[in-house]
């Protein structure tokens, strides 16, 4: 790396951490629509103050109606730009944090809090990259946009309207997986389910649990009928199952709470979906219909096997399946899946066995988003290998992910970043940190990545 680029960014130190937490105690998670805030007060509020730091060191922005927004380096056509993109909106903080969720405390080198490895803190080393480029007056020959997207984590709203109102470049990448770099991502396939409560066996009164699809739940929570000798079953029940679980008689009736693991939809090894865990233990208190099908068929399931739906290929991996959501009471009974299938799977073949697969229940797609592949051959993919590994000296090497990224939505577009091989994954888990010395070797990276992309020869 070049020596005045490589002082400048060790020169940019504190004035990241600074930028970094202030951007975390922002709970930008989606919330209720407002005029100029279409996913709520809090979102638009870090959407302003993000681009209100990019003006300040001298990007030109533009907001597009709050959905999202851009902020530009250099000159040149917006298709040919060297794009960057990232999101500002975050899951909700779940339970479970031995550190405030928004407080961006700082220990042991770690700074904990939700965002800052998802996305915010690689949002942050992008910003400071392209400032580093800047300062350093490297002359390119395209310009660099960093999108900064606030529906990341739901529905994509931002990227429809980005493309209704703006012109999407056709190449660049997303700084929300892992390096070395992901050419490949699978399929998302969302789907609700509507059931009904049976009047037979155990009765369940409530069991509302889960914020979002995409999130495997940490801790469940259910009300059902019943007296002491209930508890003492159910009490039994998850020792029998090895389900850590709090049991409590109330004048509504019997309250259970287990604990599980939270994480992110596509990775679902590294968690253990507390839905799942009620599920089985009601079953193994006498509840019937719908609720003891899902029980049946998913359960702690995560590869679809109860579902008839579990493949895998050489390509990308095995397909994943998170039950995220449920909601059981007077109302019926409605679930969540998201699956995240193989490059080589049919999405169709996905709906139809899930709803061969639970007789009774209503099965509906949410969405599908198809699989997305970049060569590994390519001239974006090749020079981003390089950027990685001139800076840390590890290997070159393409991988796949069940998550998906804002990369899927250029023509040629990666996940490159910004978790490192030895990293945790806490992307949706409780006492999410991002590592500090992590985060300047990013904008490193980053930083001769645009170089080598569009830096002029």
């Amino acid at each position: 790396m070049d020596a005045k680029l490589n002082a400048i960014i060790e020169s940019m130190h504190d004035e990241m951490i600074d930028t970094l937490q202030k951007w975390i105690r922002v709970p930008s998670v989606k919330g209720e629509a407002a005029p100029g805030a279409p996913f709520g007060k809090e979102v638009r509020s870090m959407l302003d103050m993000a681009l209100a730091d990019c003006e300040q060191m001298g990007f030109k922005t533009q907001n597009f109606d709050g959905y999202i927004a851009h902020a530009d380096l250099g000159e040149g056509s917006d298709e040919d730009a060297l794009a960057i993109l990232a999101h500002l909106d975050v899951v909700p903080e779940g339970d479970g944090w031995k550190y405030p969720p928004y407080g961006a405390v700082i220990e042991n080198g770690r700074m904990y809090g939700r965002g800052t490895s998802d996305d915010k803190g690689p949002a942050v080393a992008a910003l400071y990259a392209m400032k580093a480029v800047k300062d350093v007056g490297i002359p390119l020959r395209r310009k660099v946009r960093l999108i900064l997207g606030c529906d990341e984590e739901s529905g994509w709203e931002d990227i429809a309207h980005y493309n209704k109102v703006a012109t999407m470049p056709r190449m660049g990448f997303s700084p929300d997986a892992s390096y070395p770099i992901i050419n490949i991502e699978k399929g998302i396939c969302r789907l609700e389910l509507h059931g009904v409560l049976s009047n037979e066996g155990l009765q369940v009164i409530a069991f509302n649990n889960g914020e979002r699809p995409n999130v495997i739940p940490g801790r469940a929570s259910a009300l059902v009928a019943g007296d002491a000798a209930t508890v003492a079953q159910a009490e039994a029940a998850a020792k029998k199952l090895d389900i850590p679980a709090e049991v409590q008689l109330t004048d509504k009736g019997v309250s259970i709470t287990v604990t599980g693991i939270s994480g992110h939809a596509a990775y679902p090894e590294t968690a253990r979906n507390a839905n799942g865990e009620m599920l089985l233990l009601l079953r193994e208190l006498g509840v019937q219909g719908d609720l003891r099908l899902l029980a049946d068929k998913i359960g702690l399931d995560y590869k679809g096997e109860g579902l008839e739906i579990s493949v895998s290929d050489g390509i990308s991996g095995y397909l994943t399946c998170n039950l995220g959501i449920i909601r059981a009471g007077e109302g019926g009974v409605y679930a969540t899946l998201d699956i995240r299938y193989p490059v080589m799977t049919n999405p169709d073949m996905i709906i139809k066995n899930v709803s061969a697969s639970l007789p009774g229940m209503r099965v509906e797609a949410m969405e599908v988003k198809e699989p997305h592949h970049v060569p590994a051959g390519s001239e974006l993919v090749q020079n981003l290998l390089d950027a990685y590994h001139e800076v840390t000296g590890y290997e070159r090497k393409c991988l796949y992910t069940g998550g998906g990224t804002y990369a899927r939505s250029l023509q040629e577009g990666v996940a490159f970043g910004a978790s490192f091989p030895q990293d945790e994954d806490l992307a949706h888990q409780a006492n999410e940190y991002a590592d500090i010395e992590g985060l300047y070797k990013n904008i490193k990276i980053f930083a001769l990545a645009i170089v080598k992309l569009a830096g002029k020869a």
